[in-house]
């Protein structure tokens, strides 16, 4: 996929329709379902799964940012207590413990403020046995991606497919080693923002989250 190593995608949902044409193998596949980690990965999921013809969840993760660089991910966090640390990160910018549990208390909280407003009184679905495709807008240090896989392998999906449409080389490694695909439409030597990468990377709304939910649930109701 080198020929995509300079692209810049013109928004989230242009980026998931050239990921999508990289998975053509699993469209209307009966175990398939589309994961998306909010915020910004749900646009690229949505198109995903609606071109695959899938269904389509969300997997609630959270980046722990740096204090003074909210971007730079030091770790993260998902249910069931699991915790991701970056110790490269953490050492270099000398993050103390103290620090860490800080950050990873305000971040549970807004983990449950998501879960209400995406999920609400609605089951998280079951992933046994399915083939998930986990998609995030992009992979920059993948402590948010490897939080999810943590998440997802409890519950023994038959298969992790990773989709992205930009990734560092080395998180790309990393991640390739914990699930069964991954699929990275560019991969450039230098990745300091992943907004760098998107003509429109303007942030993703809650509403607009639910929205791109709700109507991936409508279209599967009407097939």
């Amino acid at each position: 996929m080198n020929r995509f190593r300079n692209r810049i995608f013109r928004n989230r949902a242009e980026a998931g329709a050239l990921l999508a044409a990289q998975l053509l193998h699993y469209t209307r596949d009966p175990n398939g379902l589309v994961l998306a980690l909010p915020r910004g990965g749900v646009p690229v999921a949505a198109e995903i799964a609606r071109l695959l013809e899938l269904p389509l969840e969300i997997c609630l993760v959270r980046k722990l940012g740096l204090p003074e660089q909210p971007e730079l991910a030091m770790g993260a966090i998902a249910s069931d207590g699991i915790m991701v640390l970056n110790s490269q990160v953490i050492r270099q910018f000398k993050i103390s413990r103290q620090t860490l549990l800080q950050v990873a208390r305000q971040e549970r909280q807004e983990l449950e403020r998501r879960r209400q407003i995406y999920q609400a009184d609605r089951p998280m679905v079951a992933l046994q046995d399915r083939i998930v495709i986990l998609v995030d807008d992009g992979i920059a240090t993948s402590s948010t991606l490897r939080a999810a896989i943590t998440l997802i392998n409890r519950q023994r999906p038959q298969r992790i497919v990773v989709a992205a449409p930009v990734a560092s080389p080395d998180s790309c490694e990393l991640i390739q080693k914990l699930v069964q695909e991954v699929v990275c439409l560019a991969k450039p030597d230098s990745l300091n923002s992943i907004g760098q990468w998107y003509e429109d990377f303007s942030q993703t709304s809650d509403q607009e989250v639910c929205q791109l939910l709700a109507e991936a649930t409508e279209r599967l109701a009407n097939v």
